[in-house]
């Protein structure tokens, strides 16, 4: 079996409720126009079938539903998304093992209640996140209850990055230019926030914390090095909590999926940090052709390729997966 834990999807009844309420050029709709196996099943489906034993945990595709609407929308829209998730489980069990609760993060309150409602109504297996909250760090002291109570319920969060084409790449420029904000400044931020979590002490008070961390961990495997020297330079200044290896230390409590667009080498990075037991398959579909090639087929590929043994390709595929969503 395989156990993709990072697969976006936009449930059509959501999808019909958000359009009424954000702009036209808003890049929710542009996904939906560019990537049809967000909403369509069927074409969904037809990927999956390619792919012996291949099943999915689903969760909503960005952006972040509080970039797009204020709270009082955000909170329906959450409730609706999750609703139709939980129907989706519940109607294909062997296609969608699980699902990542989406929450209106924009109201901390709501937020914490519709994590209850969607782990112990819904049966959800988690929760899905992004690297800022409207512009604030995840160490601000106002999203302490979140990771506490997913700590308490021993159960993941989806940690994806967001950086939108108006943040420029210089400061004499007024936006991003030839994507550098997605493919450059997405893993940028997907560090920034693991590094922030780090020397906030955050998993010192949760020592386990399941969090699980988009592209293989972003850029923390590549410089792990790095982050150990320069800590060890800097690491007694005031603000950093720790000192080298120590540092590294606290990186390694985080997982890492292994969508990197199909590069074995990356996946060999990030096994050498986290370890084959922090490494889980994800292969952030339905960002694919219509074969399923372009992610699906590659992720598939690479986790295949890498020199490591059978049974530790089996974790990545499979039981780990089953162990942190706690998947019969």
């Amino acid at each position: 079996m395989m156990i993709d834990i990072f697969t976006h999807i936009m449930p059509p009844n959501y999808e019909k409720a958000l359009f009424k309420k954000i702009s036209s050029d808003s890049k929710a709709i542009e996904n939906a126009k560019d990537f049809p196996t967000l909403s369509d099943l069927d074409a969904r489906f037809r990927i999956l079938d390619k792919y012996e034993g291949l099943a999915q945990v689903i969760n909503l595709v960005s952006p972040p539903i509080q970039d797009l609407v204020g709270p009082a929308d955000a909170i329906e829209l959450s409730k609706m998304a999750n609703d139709e998730m939980a129907e989706l489980i519940h109607k294909y069990p062997d296609r969608f093992v699980g699902a990542a609760a989406c929450l209106p993060l924009n109201d901390m309150d709501a937020s914490l209640e519709e994590i209850d409602r969607s782990i112990n109504d819904l049966g959800l297996k988690g929760i899905q996140i992004y690297t800022d909250i409207n512009g604030k760090p995840l160490d601000s002291p106002e999203f302490e209850p979140l990771f506490e109570k997913m700590a308490q319920y021993d159960l993941p969060i989806l940690l994806h990055p967001r950086r939108g084409r108006n943040v420029s790449d210089y400061p004499t420029e007024s936006d991003s230019k030839y994507e550098a904000f997605l493919i450059f400044g997405w893993p940028y931020e997907t560090t920034l926030a693991m590094t922030r979590l780090v020397h906030s002490g955050l998993f010192e008070r949760f020592p386990d914390l399941k969090i699980i961390t988009h592209h293989c961990g972003a850029i923390v495997s590549f410089f792990a090095d790095r982050i150990a020297s320069e800590n060890d330079i800097y690491g007694t200044r005031e603000g950093f909590r720790y000192e080298g290896n120590v540092t590294l230390d606290y990186y390694r409590k985080f997982y890492a999926d292994t969508a990197v667009s199909g590069s074995t080498p990356a996946l060999m990075c990030g096994y050498a940090f986290f370890g084959v037991d922090r490494i889980l398959f994800g292969t952030d579909m339905p960002f694919d052709n219509a074969l399923g090639d372009r992610s699906t087929g590659r992720t598939i590929r690479s986790v295949e390729e890498m020199d490591i043994p059978d049974v530790d390709k089996k974790k990545i595929f499979e039981d780990n997966a089953k162990k942190l969503f706690h998947l019969s």
